[in-house]
C-alpha cells in the first residue's frame, strides 16, 4: 500500500505548484524574448515568510518548486558558459532539459555561487511553517549539454560504448551510420534561427537519440531535439516487454548503470530535505525501475512522496497494461488525472458533456490515487481568453470544485490560477499559446498584483480577483473533512439522465450536459456531502431537482423520509431539505458549485 492511501497517518496532499522563475518576479518590462537583465527573474530568497504563510493559510500542505534543477540556458555565469542556442528552447531554457542533476539553477540565487545554500534555506523556511517541498524528477531525458560539475564522476555518458545503438550499461542510445538523417554530424532543426548553426559540436562524430525516442541524425523542430534519451537497460525498439530487468529487491551491483545514477540523484535531494518528487513522463521509463527506485527512496525516508506525470495513450509507454495502474502498483502515491481534465476542458472546446466524467469514476484504486488539477505548466490557462470557451477566471470555480471534491487523491493549484492569470500575449519561445512560459524570463501581469512588491498581500488585485482567491481557500478548506479525505464517491448523473429538472437547457431530451452531481460519504465518521456544479458559462440553471435513488441513500446510510438538511459549506449559507428522495436546489448561477453537507434536520 502506498503512503498516500494511509489517510489516518498523513493529511491529503494539497499542492501549490510554483515556478521560481516567475513566482516572485515583479519586473514588469516583459520584453518578448527578453534577457534576464531585461525581464528579471524570481529568486529563492524572495519566496519569503509572507508568501509561505499566505499559502499555508489557504490550506496548502506541499509546494512543488518547479524547474529548480540546473537546466541548459542561454545565460552565462563566471563558472558556467551559456549553452549554444542550437540546443535551447527559449533564452532561459527549458526546465526539463536538465544540465546538472546535482545542482540548482543559478538564475534563482542572489549569489549564484551559493545557489545550493540559498535553495536549502528556502527548504528550511518551508519546513519551519509546516510545508513540504517537492521538486521535479526528469528521468527520461537530459539536456544535450549535460555535464555535472557538482558530481562530475556521476555525469551521464561517461564510459558509454558509442559504437553501438544499445548496451545495457550505457546511459544513452547512440546513432549508427545507417540510421535516418544522412549520418554524422548531428543536424539540428535550428539552422537559420538567430545565433544558430544547426549543429552541436560534441555530436559531430556521434549522435544520440532524442528525448522523445526519435532515432535520426536530423530530428525535426517538433521533436525534443534539445534533449537526449536515457537508457534504463531496455532497448525500446524491441517493444514494451521489460520483464528481463531486475526486480525491486535487486542489489546496486545487479542493476543497469542508469538505475544506479538515478538512485544516487534521488538520495542526494532527499538528503537536502526534499520531501518528494513530481516525476516527468514516468510512463517512458520501465516499471521495474520504478518499483526498485521508489522502494529504495522509501527505505531512506518512509513518507517520501512520488507523483507521476503519465499518459496511457502515449505509444511510448513501456507496459501493455494501463500505465497509470502499473505505476501505482510500482509504488507511486499518485498519478496525473489527465482523463478528467480532458473531459472538463472538452465541455467548453469539443462538445463533451458532464456525463462523460462517469466512466472515469470506475477505475478502481486509481480513482482515489489521482492527482487532480485544472491547470499546470503544460496546460493552457483556464482564464485565457482563447481557451475554455473564453469565459475567463470564473470557469475555474465549477471545474476545480468538481476535480478537488471527486476523490481522496492529492489536488493541485498552479500559481496564478487563484487570481485569474490569463497568459495572454506573446512571451517568447512558446508564442501566444495561452500558457505562462516556462522557457523565457517573464513575469505574470495579474499575479504580480498579488505579489505586490514582495509583500504577497494582494494589494493591487481587483475585488473580483480577491474574491476568487478567497473562494479557492474556501474550497480547499471545504474538502478537508473525512468524507473527502477518507470517504467514497457515488455519482448521481446516471440516476438523473431522465430527470427533466436536472439542468436541461433548450431542446435537450436527456440530462447531464452542464450539470454534475455526486455524493461523498465516510462510513467511519458518518459525514456526507452532495456536490453540485453548473458548468455553463452564461445560463443560470433554475428549478433544479436532484433525485437520490434508494442506492444513494443506502450509500450514505440514511433514509429519504427522515428529514435531511443540505447546507452549503463552500459559498453562501443556503440550506434545503430533501423531500421524497429529491433535493430542490436554488438557482445555480453560471460557473458555480455547491458543496452541501447532509445533516439531520433538528
Amino acid at each position: 500500500m502506498s503512503s498516500f492511501c494511509r489517510a489516518e497517518e498523513a493529511p491529503r496532499p494539497v499542492i501549490y505548484q510554483l515556478m521560481v522563475r516567475t513566482f516572485s518576479n515583479t519586473n514588469e518590462t516583459r520584453k518578448t524574448n527578453g534577457t534576464l537583465a531585461e525581464n528579471g527573474c524570481g529568486k529563492f530568497v524572495e519566496i519569503n515568510d509572507a508568501a509561505l504563510r499566505s499559502l499555508k493559510g489557504m490550506g496548502f500542505t506541499h509546494l512543488w518548486l518547479t524547474g529548480v534543477l540546473e537546466q541548459a540556458s542561454g545565460t552565462a555565469y563566471p563558472t558556467r558558459p551559456a549553452d549554444s542556442p542550437d540546443i535551447l528552447k527559449g533564452i532561459a531554457g527549458s526546465p526539463y532539459a536538465i544540465k546538472d542533476y546535482f545542482d540548482v539553477c543559478p538564475d534563482y540565487a542572489v549569489e549564484p555561487e551559493k545557489r545550493l545554500e540559498e535553495f536549502q534555506a528556502l527548504v528550511k523556511r518551508c519546513h519551519a511553517l509546516g510545508l513540504k517541498v517537492l521538486i521535479d524528477f526528469v528521468p527520461n531525458h537530459v539536456a544535450r549539454s549535460y555535464d555535472s560539475d557538482v558530481r562530475p564522476e556521476s555525469s551521464f555518458g561517461q564510459g558509454d560504448k558509442r559504437d553501438v545503438f544499445f548496451d545495457r550499461d550505457n546511459h544513452f542510445y547512440y546513432l549508427g551510420p545507417g540510421d535516418p538523417g544522412g549520418g554524422a554530424p548531428l543536424k539540428l532543426p535550428t539552422l537559420g534561427m538567430p545565433g544558430c548553426e544547426g549543429s552541436f559540436a560534441p555530436e559531430k562524430h556521434h549522435g544520440r537519440v532524442t528525448g522523445n525516442n526519435v532515432i535520426s541524425w536530423a530530428p525535426s523542430i517538433h521533436d525534443w531535439y534539445e534533449t537526449v534519451k536515457l537508457n534504463y537497460g531496455h532497448d525500446f525498439t524491441q517493444g514494451r516487454a521489460t520483464g528481463h530487468l531486475p526486480g525491486p529487491d535487486a542489489d546496486l551491483t545487479e542493476v543497469p548503470k542508469t538505475w544506479r545514477t538515478m538512485d544516487e540523484i534521488l538520495g542526494y535531494w532527499q538528503g537536502l530535505g526534499v520531501n518528494g518528487f513530481r516525476v516527468d513522463m514516468a510512463h517512458m521509463v520501465p516499471i521495474e525501475f520504478w518499483a526498485w527506485a521508489v522502494k529504495r527512496a522509501r527505505a531512506r525516508q518512509a513518507d517520501v512522496f512520488f507523483s507521476a506525470e503519465a499518459y496511457d495513450n502515449d505509444p511510448a509507454k513501456l507496459t501493455d497494461g494501463h500505465v497509470l495502474d502499473e505505476l501505482i502498483k510500482a509504488g507511486f502515491d499518485a498519478v496525473y488525472d489527465d482523463p478528467s481534465y480532458d473531459v472538463l476542458e472538452g465541455l467548453y472546446d469539443s462538445g463533451k458533456w458532464a456525463n462523460d466524467l462517469d466512466p472515469i469514476t470506475f477505475t478502481g484504486a486509481r480513482f482515489h490515487q489521482s492527482l487532480r488539477y485544472a491547470e499546470n505548466h503544460d496546460e493552457v490557462r483556464i482564464a485565457s481568453p482563447k481557451e475554455w470557451g473564453g469565459l475567463g477566471m470564473k470557469v475555474g470555480r465549477p471545474v476545480t470544485a468538481v476535480l478537488f471534491a471527486m476523490g481522496r487523491g492529492p489536488v493541485m493549484l498552479y500559481h496564478g490560477q487563484e487570481v485569474g492569470e490569463p497568459a495572454a500575449g506573446t512571451e517568447g519561445f512558446g508564442g501566444d499559446d495561452a500558457r505562462t512560459t516556462i522557457f523565457d524570463y517573464w513575469s505574470m501581469p495579474e499575479f504580480t498584483k498579488w505579489v505586490n512588491g514582495g509583500r504577497f498581500d494582494g494589494g493591487r488585485l481587483s475585488d473580483e480577483q480577491k474574491d476568487l482567491r478567497e473562494w479557492y481557500g474556501k474550497l480547499i478548506r471545504a474538502i478537508q473533512g473525512p468524507a473527502f479525505t477518507a470517504g467514497e464517491f457515488y455519482g448521481l448523473n446516471h440516476a438523473n439522465l431522465e430527470n427533466p429538472k436536472f439542468g436541461r437547457l433548450g431542446a435537450e431530451t436527456s440530462s447531464g450536459h452542464w450539470l454534475y452531481a455526486f455524493l461523498r460519504h465516510d462510513a467511519k465518521s458518518g459525514q456526507s456531502f452532495l456536490v453540485v456544479a453548473n458548468f455553463h458559462g452564461s445560463e443560470t440553471l433554475r428549478d433544479v431537482q436532484v433525485s437520490l435513488p434508494d442506492d444513494a441513500w443506502n450509500f450514505i446510510g440514511r433514509k429519504p423520509g427522515d428529514g435531511w438538511k443540505f447546507t452549503n459549506r463552500l459559498d453562501g449559507e443556503w440550506s434545503g431539505l430533501a423531500k421524497a428522495g429529491e433535493i430542490a436546489l436554488p438557482d445555480l448561477a453560471p460557473c458555480s458549485a455547491m458543496i452541501l453537507e447532509i445533516l439531520q434536520d433538528p
